[in-house]
């Protein structure tokens, strides 16, 4: 009922409306992107959920009696969603912006002030509608202080949908009983989107001060860098409410923003740094993590199988070392194979996602493999122990960041 309240109010003015312009964008051929993404993923690139279209448009403001407002509409026929990015971003007190679909059945929140941030860009959740409206009003004295301009326009062509079909059969949702003595870790996994386009798993990673500093690890070839950090978008507790039940996750606890620390493609690695920690209501966890150079436990991953909502996977056999793709042990030792799944499995989407060892700690983080539903394939995990060091600086290995006090401490727990 809240939700249709706020939407409710969102009614433009007859002078707003008269002078709102569309930008149109044509239909997506389907077939052809999946078939780009079947070349892509071959490839061990991100898979997408969105095109992404470049555009230049800053607001034109139509006065009215309480002060400014600017209004735009975007149609996209048949897309699944559509995102925005502001490269630039910066509202003062009293300034609205809302994101709303035309038929006022959608809203994502009221972005104000206390959205501005460090890299003074925004980048939206998705919103399920083909045809939105963006709205900003302001107070007369605060429009000349707002930077604004809007130059990337995601248009979906899958992800998210309550709608859509569960992936892989063989996946086990995260409410099903199986997860019952995994909850912790359960509740330090994301969804996450880059570049308004992209999308991977990722996770909240402890450090050695248990501070809640919000580090944030992903893999590597999920292509979030310097530049592209602040379109990183997390959407927490993305998941079903029943085993098995209707795809009904919902994306309303997200957030947007972050600082890239490190990386290194020897182990596939990525560690951001979120522009806020999670909100407490949204029961966020920090995973603990594993650095010495045990392995060979059973394993457990948490992974969001093709943005699925969030699913769980279970191998009781000990894990191993190998090389990326390999099948000789221990190969370069750079990753943790998973030979083959003995319940659920991964898919695109799955990147970046936490294997967890027999002490609830993170050992790696998903690079690839081919594992499914319907083969005994492998999958290769990014070795925590190799990503500790990576390539021998600050921007390449975690220690640094996660060890930031230089206890020394190689292992920590989940918090």
């Amino acid at each position: 009922m809240k939700k249709l309240a706020i939407i409710a109010t969102l009614a433009m003015s007859f002078e707003a409306l008269a002078t709102m312009n569309t930008t149109y964008f044509q239909p997506l051929d389907v077939k052809s992107l999946h078939d780009e993404e079947v070349t892509m993923q071959r490839k061990g690139i991100a898979p997408r959920f969105a095109v992404p279209h470049k555009v230049e448009i800053r607001p034109q403001w139509v006065k009215s009696d309480s002060g400014y407002t600017w209004t735009h509409q975007f149609s996209a026929p048949n897309a699944v969603s559509l995102n925005f990015g502001f490269s630039k971003f910066k509202l003062p007190e009293g300034v609205e912006l809302n994101i709303y679909s035309a038929d006022r059945s959608q809203f994502i929140r009221t972005f104000t002030a206390q959205d501005n941030n460090i890299n003074n860009e925004l980048w939206t959740p998705v919103i399920m509608s083909d045809d939105v409206i963006i709205e900003v009003t302001a107070p007369t004295d605060s429009v000349k202080n707002i930077s604004l301009e809007l130059t990337h326009i995601g248009q979906g062509f899958r992800t998210f949908s309550e709608s859509t079909t569960k992936s892989g059969d063989c996946n086990i949702d995260v409410s099903c009983n199986e997860s019952a003595d995994w909850q912790n870790e359960v509740n330090a996994v994301g969804v996450i989107s880059t570049g308004g386009s992209s999308f991977c798993t990722g996770f909240m990673v402890n450090n050695t001060k248990g501070d809640h500093t919000p580090y944030f690890m992903t893999a590597a070839h999920c292509r979030i860098t310097t530049s592209t950090a602040p379109s990183l978008v997390v959407y927490w507790n993305y998941q079903t409410s029943s085993c098995g039940g209707a795809r009904d996750g919902k994306l309303t606890d997200f957030q947007s923003g972050s600082t890239h620390l490190a990386s290194s493609s020897k182990s596939d690695f990525t560690l951001v740094k979120l522009l806020q920690q999670p909100k407490d209501e949204w029961n966020v966890n920090y995973a603990g993590w594993d650095a010495t150079p045990n392995i060979g436990t059973p394993a457990v991953a948490i992974h969001h199988p093709n943005t699925d909502e969030k699913s769980i996977s279970f191998e009781n056999d000990p894990t191993v070392l190998a090389s990326y793709g390999g099948y000789s042990s221990p190969g370069d030792s750079t990753h943790v194979r998973i030979i083959d799944w003995d319940k659920g499995t991964t898919e695109p989407g799955s990147s970046g996602s936490p294997l967890f060892n027999d002490q609830h700690r993170v050992i790696g983080q998903l690079h690839g493999g081919g594992a499914a539903c319907g083969n005994d394939l492998s999958d290769y995990y990014g070795r925590l122990h190799t990503s500790w060091s990576g390539d021998g600086s600050a921007t390449s290995r975690l220690k640094d960041h996660l060890d930031s006090g230089k206890t020394g401490n190689l292992t920590v727990d989940t918090i």
